[in-house]
């Protein structure tokens, strides 16, 4: 079976991208793993990622958002000891930090995913890719995400993020043409 170009051989990526990957998340719990697990892969491989992801769920409460919120200096100097994880000290403070707005949002909005999906009309948005090289790093929707979290304070949230956390749970489908996984509607 072909599936898209950046799948390496690695099974924790073949069962990522066969199972996760471009599958619509609407779940707040859900929703907010993958925005902690994008904001601490900004500038790493995402399968660093991947090979860290239960350190980082035993390690941030199972990304028990309330919890993390709340998270208290002790709680850092633990993270950043923590060899199991990506130990960025700017990057644990940004996961309380989008926890605390994470929340403010669902206040707002009723839910993060109903905040999240507004920005496709709450549907996929199904893109037609040939390759590889043709998936853009960023989008205008994307950079509207971006700059809206920005402007709600949260950290490590840029558009290339952004981008790359709306592709993980699904908002646009970027399977390529040649993959398995390409649905034409």
């Amino acid at each position: 079976m072909k599936r898209c170009g950046w799948v390496s051989t690695d099974e924790l990526y073949i069962k990522y991208h066969d199972e996760e990957w471009g599958k619509p998340v609407f779940d707040d719990a859900v929703l907010y793993e993958f925005l902690l697990l994008e904001s601490f892969q900004a500038g790493l491989s995402w399968i660093t990622i991947l090979k860290k992801r239960e350190n980082f769920r035993l390690a941030f409460d199972g990304f028990d958002y309330k919890k993390i919120a709340n998270y208290n200096q002790e709680k850092i100097d633990e993270l950043l000891l923590n060899e199991g994880i990506i130990r960025h000290r700017g990057k644990i403070e940004a996961a309380i930090n989008n926890a605390k707005l994470f929340q403010n949002i669902q206040t707002e909005f009723g839910s993060f995913s109903d905040y999240l999906w507004a920005f496709v009309n709450h549907q996929p948005l199904l893109n037609a890719f040939q390759t590889l090289k043709d998936v853009p790093a960023k989008t205008e929707i994307s950079d509207a995400i971006a700059k809206d979290l920005k402007k709600r304070g949260f950290k490590f949230m840029g558009s290339t993020t952004v981008y790359a956390f709306m592709q993980a749970v699904g908002l646009v489908n970027d399977h390529v043409s040649d993959c398995f996984f390409f649905k034409k509607e």
